[in-house]
């Protein structure tokens, strides 16, 4: 028995040589990906590539008190293949398919505590994060101050760079940084590759930045907002590495992050309806009623009152409870808040409203009961506090209860999703984009398919009308906030930019608009989606997104500042169909005062469209069949 236990004992220690020494291989289901990781003198690091290129150098592993010191004392692998259908998306099936290992450490001090580190090679990237065993005879709580995850890039690689969730992207390489960076974060090597940074599942946790770390040169290193301290059993959020060949393939392949967050919560979702939705800013009975008559119109599900229905929103003293309107906003308060939504009702249409963080903080517990009494389809939050280890937690909770009295949110500002979507599917869009209250150019909104929409749906809030030439009274008012994208740009958005509650028109009223014939396609266009294909593009040049509902096909096309001659091939249509293509494109010629027109093309899967784009321009097409 000695000599038996004897020879297990020096086969371990034998393995964990090995293992020290050469470091353990994880590829992807298709093999293109290597993930090595490395147990060096007590210290874990870890590489990965592409098809034998580079894509992050020998870099650091571990949290503190958990990256020297530590041995390695098992290894566990497994393996994922499934699909599964999430209550909206950007595709009605979703798989989720990879290869794992689960690598188990314990400290060389004799502490009992575990550490795991868990890694996910999908054909889509790679994934990893730590977690720490609940243990009868470990500590209760695991308090986290530093992640010293790095990422060592080959040499000359850039990034897309914006350091905060509505800022402007700049194209960077990877020395003097302004400040820390926002993710996800857009690499391109200097190999042809494409790479993402990114964070999933980040519910109970801080948010993490990168930052330039001041002693690696061309390294990533992670930047924890604050410290956390969390109960066990408990697990960090993934860090994720995306990679494609081209840009393109990066947003198709944005269900990563959804797969890295835990199943649907919700037992009956048959509540949560996804739609577009114009906002509300007389904030009076007359008004409202008039916007849900163009609702109804327009084909519009939602209406929504923007802030100041229940007084100024940083008024601490204002009560969401009731409705007092701030008088800079309508002065007459004659707002009769359940008329409307009794009227909205009866014209098939649901109504949102908007509550800063002040009151939500304060309020949360009374408001969710008294809106789901009035009727109420949903909540948009204001301005809520985001980064903080016990904000995030906070947002979060409050997300599911929401759900517990059937209201779907919205949240705003500065907010950046991480898949929570998937688990609490109520929460159907947020902000964290520089999006149209900021009227960005043609150039940022081709930047954002392939950055801040690879993190998922994003509230744009796409404008039509509002530009001098359509409202006159834009002309004499000084920095007035107008489109710097064309009628044509703006229709492609509905498309291009994928969210499940799309707001319309923004800044636009009922009587802005004239009927004009184009508008057929907002009345059609969907917000979610059977399947979606991302026929061509370019970081910060252009992109052309094919979506499917049932079987009718809507396809966007945008440009940056230039303008471009592209070509859409429609092989994504069903062989041996016939389709009838209604193509709206800018045109200086029309006679709408929009500048646009529309043009109907018989097509099937061999026909190739020429799309030219003019500057700050774009093209939307509906595709159906012919009977």
């Amino acid at each position: 028995m000695r000599n038996k236990s004897l020879f297990f004992f020096l086969l371990l220690v034998t393995a964990t040589a090995a293992f020290a020494q050469t470091g353990t291989v994880l590829r992807s289901p298709d093999a293109k990906i290597q993930f090595n990781l490395f147990v060096t003198d007590g210290s874990i690091s870890y590489t990965v590539s592409y098809k034998g290129k580079e894509v992050v150098r020998r870099s650091v592993m571990g949290v503190d008190d958990w990256q020297t010191g530590l041995t390695c004392y098992a290894v566990r692998s497994q393996s994922k293949d499934t699909w599964w259908t999430p209550v909206y998306g950007e595709r009605s099936r979703v798989r989720d398919r990879y290869q794992a290992k689960i690598f188990s450490f314990r400290k060389k001090s004799g502490s009992r505590q575990t550490m795991q580190v868990e890694v996910r090679a999908y054909n889509e990237g790679l994934a990893f994060r730590y977690s720490f065993p609940k243990s009868s005879s470990g500590p209760a709580t695991v308090s986290i101050r530093k992640d010293f995850t790095a990422f060592e890039l080959p040499e000359d690689t850039r990034v897309w760079f914006t350091d905060h969730a509505q800022g402007i992207y700049r194209l960077l390489p990877l020395n003097k940084w302004p400040s820390q960076a926002e993710r996800p974060l857009t690499v391109e090597l200097k190999n042809g590759l494409y790479a993402v940074l990114a964070e999933a599942e980040v519910v109970n946790y801080c948010r993490t930045k990168f930052m330039l770390d001041p002693a690696q040169p061309n390294t990533i290193a992670c930047s924890m907002y604050d410290p956390v301290v969390l109960p066990t059993p408990a697990a960090t959020p993934w860090r994720v590495i995306m990679i494609a060949q081209k840009p393109t393939e990066l947003l198709a392949n944005n269900d990563l992050l959804l797969n890295l967050n835990p199943p649907c919560a919700i037992k009956n979702t048959s509540w949560i309806k996804p739609g577009k939705v114009m906002r509300e800013i007389t904030l009076s009975t007359g008004g409202a009623k008039a916007l849900v008559d163009f609702a109804a119109k327009r084909h519009l599900q939602y209406i929504h009152f923007d802030a100041g229905w229940y007084g100024h929103e940083y008024d601490t003293a204002a009560d969401a409870t009731r409705v007092s309107v701030d008088p800079k906003r309508n002065p007459v308060n004659d707002l009769d808040m359940q008329e409307v939504i009794r009227y909205a009702k009866q014209k098939g249409v649901g109504v949102f409203l908007y509550v800063n963080q002040i009151a939500l903080a304060k309020q949360l517990d009374a408001l969710l009961p008294l809106y789901q009494k009035w009727g109420v389809a949903g909540i948009k939050f204001g301005f809520v506090n985001v980064g903080s280890f016990k904000w995030t937690q906070w947002l979060h909770d409050a997300v599911k209860k929401c759900a517990r009295y059937q209201l779907m949110v919205d949240i705003h500002d500065e907010y950046r999703p991480t898949g929570f979507s998937r688990t609490y599917p109520n929460l159907l869009t947020q902000e964290g984009i520089r999006g149209n209250e900021e009227m960005p150019d043609a150039n940022n909104n081709t930047i954002l398919p392939f950055t801040r929409f690879l993190a998922g749906a994003a509230d744009y809030t796409i404008c039509y009308y509002h530009r001098p030439e359509l409202k006159p009274n834009l002309a004499a008012t000084q920095n007035a906030r107008v489109l710097k994208t064309t009628s044509g740009h703006q229709m492609a958005l509905s498309v291009v930019y994928y969210s499940p509650l799309q707001f319309m028109y923004w800044y636009d009223r009922p009587e802005d608009s004239q009927d004009e014939p184009e508008l057929e396609f907002f009345d059609r266009v969907p917000t979610v989606w059977d399947d979606t294909k991302v026929l061509d593009g370019a970081i910060g040049q252009y992109v052309t997104i094919a979506r499917r509902s049932g079987n009718e096909w809507f396809v966007g096309s945008i440009t940056n500042n230039d303008a471009r001659d592209i070509k859409i091939n429609c092989s994504f249509l069903a062989p041996g169909k016939k389709y009838m293509a209604s193509v709206y494109y800018d045109d200086p010629a029309s006679p709408v005062r929009t500048r646009m027109s529309i043009k109907r093309i018989p097509v099937d899967a061999s026909t190739v469209l020429d799309a030219p784009l003019r500057p700050s321009g774009g093209q939307a097409i509906w595709i159906r069949p012919v009977k």
